[in-house]
């Protein structure tokens, strides 16, 4: 059985063009995600990401397109990921963001789900690595919120200061978990 896709929800006190800018451009968003330690593009809709586990660094490949403009004034963007990499644990996946603007701030949720590689063991690892992955994307997204309405840049901040607790960590109802149709047409990496 395939566990569920992980969601991730915060509410960030800012304006659309800012959170799109930090979550768009690969420099400002190696710096407050704690999932990659690079982020590098490549052709257009292409980059190349790493990240280290254990001290071992692993790569991988992606794809991503975004939709700026949408007449309900939401952002999408969708992504799909894979590593040749054999210490990667995860094989290939996808997800997209959703930015939504309230009378709070803007509403930004992401949805991503990731097959394993290694067979059975593969899928035991991934019990553990699963919880820890969302948690990661939590407390990354509460490192950006904390950045985007203090100024206080993520290498400032204390380890102790983003909470993965402060952020929704189920699916949201409606068309707010619901993966973008953006992401079955685009191609994989």
């Amino acid at each position: 059985m395939h566990p569920k896709p992980l969601y991730v929800a915060a509410l960030i006190r800012t304006d659309l063009d800012t959170l799109w800018q930090h979550t768009q451009d690969p420099a400002l968003h190696r710096r407050w995600d704690l999932r990659f330690t690079d982020i590098a593009p490549l052709t257009a809709g292409r980059f190349r990401y790493a990240t280290k586990v254990l001290g071992l660094r692993v790569t991988g490949l992606g794809t991503h397109s975004g939709e700026r403009f949408r007449p309900d004034g939401t952002r999408t963007s969708v992504l799909r990921f894979a590593s040749t990499d054999p210490l990667s644990l995860i094989r290939a996946g996808s997800g997209f963001w959703r930015y939504t603007p309230t009378d709070d701030g803007i509403r930004f949720v992401t949805g991503f789900d990731y097959d394993t590689r290694w067979g059975r063991f593969g899928t035991l690892a991934a019990v553990a690595f699963r919880p820890l992955f969302g948690w990661m994307t939590a407390w990354s997204f509460d490192r950006l919120r904390i950045w985007l309405e203090t100024g206080t840049p993520p290498e400032r901040q204390s380890p102790l200061a983003p909470s993965a607790a402060r952020c929704r960590r189920s699916r949201p109802t409606g068309r707010h978990g619901a993966a973008p149709r953006a992401l079955a047409a685009l191609e994989r990496p």
